[in-house]
């Protein structure tokens, strides 16, 4: 019995021996994935050549065998790159990438923000500009973009609040003029504007000329008056004498 065990065992060596052999023969062992060279890739970086680092960082970035903190710096570069060739959704792929790797780098999270405001998407945008200042309390760039966020969004809602709506309370419209640019959101707006216009040139003109700007609100006060009484008359067009009313607002503004 112990000779018959003996003998199997024997026979396996021998089996296992040659199999090692033959693999080694054909060249069939499993080939080994050597770890990336990064060399490159820096290089590329430390010159700023965008179309290098787009050539040689792409491998460094997929590379498995990468480490951490060059594979983290391949992205960011790349990221850069999609950025300034405006690829703004390849740019913010690469962001979300590195942020998996390292949530703790504030700049990041502050050019992923600036991309997301570029997109339209304010919320994020706010929130990366957020995370950013979390991250490093001192930096300035972040700090900057999220008060000019906050700002933006502040005149947005601000100007969300009166859209569609006149510079005066239709609650105390009397005159047919009047309910009826009430009635119209593309006149209300109108009407907003040429307010806001007409205030500020005269503003302006008063502080250089107190004369110019009374005569600018005799011009104002001449145009309301040609609207109330034109109103209703066949040949008069509302929204037509409006537009180019404000048109000639804007271009006392340019002027000044």
């Amino acid at each position: 019995m112990r000779v018959h065990v003996r003998a199997l065992l024997t026979i396996a060596a021998v089996f296992w021996a040659a199999l090692a052999i033959n693999a080694g023969a054909t060249g069939t062992e499993p080939a080994i994935d050597p770890q990336v060279d990064p060399a490159a890739c820096l290089v590329a970086i430390a010159a700023n050549d965008d179309d290098k680092i787009m050539a040689v960082c792409g491998s460094l970035i997929d590379s498995q065998k990468t480490a951490r903190g060059d594979r983290i710096k391949a992205l960011m570069a790349r990221a850069a790159v999609f950025s300034r060739r405006n690829q703004v959704d390849r740019a913010i792929a690469d962001y979300d990438a590195v942020v998996l790797l390292d949530a703790a780098l504030a700049d990041v999270y502050n050019s992923r923000g600036e991309l997301w405001r570029k997109t339209g998407d304010r919320r994020k945008a706010l929130a990366d500009f957020d995370a950013a200042i979390k991250r490093n309390p001192d930096f300035a760039a972040a700090r900057t973009n999220y008060k000019d966020l906050v700002l933006e969004l502040e005149r947005l809602g601000a100007l969300m609040a009166v859209y569609n709506k006149p510079s005066f309370n239709c609650a105390r419209a009397r005159r047919a003029v009047e309910k009826a640019i009430c009635a119209d959101p593309a006149l209300a707006n109108l009407d907003r504007e040429i307010t806001a216009v007409n205030a500020k040139v005269i503003e302006r003109a008063r502080a250089a000329n107190p004369p110019a700007g009374r005569t600018l609100q005799h011009e104002q006060d001449a145009f309301v008056a040609r609207r109330n009484a034109g109103f209703g008359q066949a040949d008069f067009d509302l929204l037509k004498a409006m537009r180019a009313r404000l048109d000639q607002l804007l271009a006392i503004e340019r002027a000044m």
